[in-house]
C-alpha cells in the first residue's frame, strides 16, 4: 500500500490524530465512542501510513469500547495493519481468533511473513490456507515465490509455479516479475529468460529484472544487451534500470557504454542520486578514467563512505596509491566513517608505497574500531607488514588472527618468500596442511615461488609433483613460471627448458622472461636467445625483455648486439621506465 502523501490526505491524518488523543484521554468516558464503520477509516488509514503506535491506541479503544467484539470486518483491518508494519506475532493473534477467513486475510498473512523475513511460515501458511479449501491467487503467487526464492528452494518455487500456471496467472504482469525473481535467485538464467520471453505484458520492473539478473550472474554483457533491448522498445528507463546497467559497464570495463549512458541520464534529466553517482564512478575506476572519476567524486554534495571507498580502491588498484593514500587522508579530515573496504584499499596503497609508519597508523585505526579480528583485515595486515619490511610484525599479526583462511596462509607464505626465507615459507606450507586445509592454486604459486627465492630445487620440486599428484591440480601458467624461475636460478637451465618444451598449456611471456632472466645469471646466449625470440613473438608490452636480452649480449661483450637489441626496443616505442621514491605522511 501506498503512503499518504497527497495534502488532503496529510489533513485528514492530523485530524485522526486529535481525534485519537481525545479518545485515549477519554478512555474512560461512555460519552466517546466511535461505531465500527469510523474505526475501520481510521484505521485504514494508519495502515496507510504505517503508524504503528497510533494503531495501538487505536485498538485499546477498539477493545475497551466493544466494538471488536464478533467484528470480522475490524479484526480483519488490524490484522492486515499489524501484518503491514510487520509485528506478524500480533498478527498471528487476531488472525487466530477470526473464526471466517476469507482470502484477503490468508494474503495478508503471507505477505506479511514474506515481508518481514519468515518466509518459511508464509509457506506454511500456504500449505495451511490449501488445507481449508482456499486457492492461492494472483495477490497470493507473487509473495510464495518471493519466499521460495529467498529460501533458495528451486523445488517448491517450480511446484508454486506449476500452480501459477493451472490457475491461469501466468500472463499477470506482478506473478510474472515475480518468477523472474525468483528463478535469477536461483541462479537459473535460462529458466528467466524462458519466462521473460513469454510474458506477454511487461513493464520496467519485468527489464530492470533480467537485466541486473545476468549482471549478478556473471554475464554482464547479455545484461547489457537486454538494456539496449529495453530501450529500443521503447520504455523509459528509470533508476532502477540505469544502476543495472552500469554495474554492466563496470563489470566489463566499458568505458564508452559507460559514458554513453551518462549522457542518457543527463539527457532525460533524472535526479542524481547517491547510488547513480557511485555506479559511474565505479564505471569510470574500473574503466582506468580515473579523471572523470574525480570530475564527479568533486561534484557530489554529499559523499558517503561508498564514494571515497570507490575512489581509494580505485586508485591503488591502478597504480595512483599516492592518490589513494591523500584521499585516505582527506576522508579521516572530513570525518567520514571507516569501513572494512576503506581499509583495505588503503592498506594496498600502503604496499605500493612501502609506507611503514603509515600502515602502522591505519592498523591502530583498524584496532580502535575493532576490526582487528576480521580474516580479510588481518590478511591484508600481514601483507602490507610483510611488503614495507617489518616482517616480524607480519608474523605477529598472523599468529594473533583468531581465524585464518586459504588467502591468509598464502599472505604469510608470500611474505617468507619476499624476504627470501624458502624454508620458514615451507614450514608455515606444512602448518597449514596439519590443520587439514586443503590448499589450492593460490598457495602453491606462493610456496613454489618462496622455494624459487631460496633456492630450495628439491623441496620446490616434490610440491610441485604433490600438487598435481595428491591435489589433483593442474599447473597453472604462474605454476610453471615459478618452476622455471626455480631451474633456472639453480643453473639447470637445459631442466627449466624440458620443462617447458612439455607444458600442457602453451607458454606465455612471463614463462619464457623467467627463462631469459635465468640465462642472464648463468650466462647462456644461446638458450637466452631461443627464450628471447619465443617471447618476442608473444609480443610483450614491457621493456624487461629487452633489457634482460641485453644484458645477456653485454655479459658476453657483444656490443653490437646490444645496440641492435636497444634499437628495436626503440622503433617498438618502449622505454625505460624512471624510478622513483615517495615518502606519504599520516597525520591524525
Amino acid at each position: 500500500m501506498r503512503l499518504l502523501t497527497s495534502p488532503r490526505a496529510a489533513l485528514q491524518l492530523q485530524v485522526m490524530t486529535l481525534l485519537l488523543r481525545r479518545l485515549t484521554s477519554s478512555a474512560n468516558s461512555p460519552e466517546v465512542r466511535l461505531d465500527s464503520l469510523q474505526c475501520g477509516r481510521l484505521l485504514q488509514s494508519l495502515t496507510n501510513s504505517r503508524s504503528y503506535m497510533k494503531g495501538q491506541q487505536l485498538h485499546s479503544h477498539i477493545l475497551v469500547s466493544g466494538v471488536l467484539m464478533e467484528n470480522t470486518y475490524l479484526a480483519t483491518k488490524l490484522c492486515a495493519f499489524y501484518s503491514i508494519c510487520s509485528k506478524m506475532e500480533e498478527a498471528r493473534v487476531i488472525f487466530n481468533g477470526i473464526l471466517l477467513k476469507n482470502c484477503f486475510l490468508w494474503n495478508v498473512m503471507i505477505r506479511g511473513f514474506s515481508r518481514s523475513g519468515f518466509p518459511l511460515d508464509a509457506l506454511f501458511f500456504y500449505r495451511e490456507m490449501l488445507g481449508t479449501g482456499r486457492t492461492a491467487n494472483n495477490f497470493t503467487f507473487p509473495f510464495l515465490l518471493l519466499a521460495c526464492g529467498d529460501l533458495l528452494l528451486d523445488g517448491a518455487g517450480k511446484t508454486i509455479h506449476s500452480g501459477v500456471i493451472v490457475s491461469g496467472y501466468e500472463e499477470d504482469v506482478y506473478v510474472g516479475n515475480s518468477l523472474l525473481a525468483m528463478y535469477s535467485k536461483f541462479g537459473e538464467m535460462v529458466t528467466a529468460q524462458k519466462v521473460f520471453d513469454k510474458m506477454l505484458n511487461r513493464d520496467i520492473t519485468s527489464w530492470n529484472t533480467i537485466v541486473s539478473s545476468y549482471v549478478f550472474d556473471g554475464n554482464p554483457k547479455r545484461g547489457l544487451g537486454i538494456f539496449a533491448d529495453m530501450i529500443q522498445a521503447g520504455f523509459d528507463c528509470d533508476q532502477a534500470s540505469f544502476l543495472g546497467a552500469l554495474t554492466a559497464c563496470s563489470d566489463l570495463g566499458a568505458l564508452m557504454r559507460g559514458k554513453e549512458i551518462h549522457a542518457r541520464i543527463l539527457r532525460i534529466g533524472i535526479e542524481f542520486n547517491n547510488f547513480l553517482l557511485n555506479s559511474l564512478i565505479d564505471v569510470y575506476v574500473n574503466s582506468d578514467f580515473i579523471t572523470g572519476a574525480r570530475k564527479l567524486f568533486e561534484m557530489m554534495s554529499m559523499r558517503d563512505t561508498v564514494s571515497w571507498n570507490a575512489m581509494i580502491s580505485g586508485c591503488a588498484r591502478h597504480g595512483n596509491a599516492f592518490e589513494s593514500l591523500f584521499l585516505f587522508l582527506q576522508m579521516n579530515s572530513e570525518g567520514i566513517c571507516f569501513d572494512l573496504v576503506t581499509f583495505l584499499a588503503a592498506l594496498a596503497g600502503c604496499n605500493q608505497l612501502s609506507t611503514l609508519n603509515f600502515g602502522k597508523n591505519i592498523h591502530s585505526h583498524i584496532i580502535k574500531l575493532g576490526l582487528g579480528h576480521n580474516v580479510s583485515i588481518g590478511t591484508a595486515l600481514v601483507d602490507m607488514y610483510a611488503k614495507c619490511g617489518a616482517l616480524p610484525s607480519s608474523r605477529r599479526v598472523f599468529d594473533e588472527m583468531p581465524q585464518k583462511n586459504l588467502l591468509s596462509w598464502s599472505a604469510m607464505v608470500s611474505a617468507y618468500g619476499l624476504h627470501g626465507r624458502g624454508e620458514e615459507a615451507v614450514s608455515v606450507f606444512n602448518q597449514m596442511k596439519e590443520k587439514r586445509e586443503a590448499p589450492d592454486k593460490v598457495i602453491f604459486t606462493s610456496v613454489l615461488s618462496a622455494c624459487s627465492h631460496s633456492g630450495l630445487v628439491g623441496i620446490g620440486r616434490e610440491i610441485f609433483l604433490q600438487m598435481q599428484q595428491n591435489h589433483g591440480i593442474s599447473p597453472s601458467l604462474e605454476h610453471y613460471s615459478s618452476m622455471v624461475d626455480l631451474l633456472g636460478r639453480a643453473g639447470r637451465l637445459d631442466e627449466a627448458y624440458e620443462l617447458i618444451l612439455g607444458m600442457k598449456v602453451t607458454p606465455n611471456v612471463d614463462v619464457w622472461a623467467a627463462l631469459l632472466s635465468s640465462c642472464q645469471i648463468h650466462h647462456n646466449v644461446k638458450l637466452a636467445e631461443t627464450a628471447a625470440r619465443h617471447a618476442f613473438d608473444l609480443r610483450p608490452r614491457g621493456f624487461g625483455v629487452y633489457n634482460s636480452l641485453s644484458n645477456v649480449y653485454a655479459g658476453a661483450k657483444r656490443w653490437e648486439d646490444v645496440g641492435k637489441v636497444r634499437d628495436l626496443a626503440r622503433r617498438n616505442g618502449l622505454r625505460k621506465p624512471p624510478g622513483c621514491t615517495i615518502q606519504v605522511p599520516f597525520r591524525r
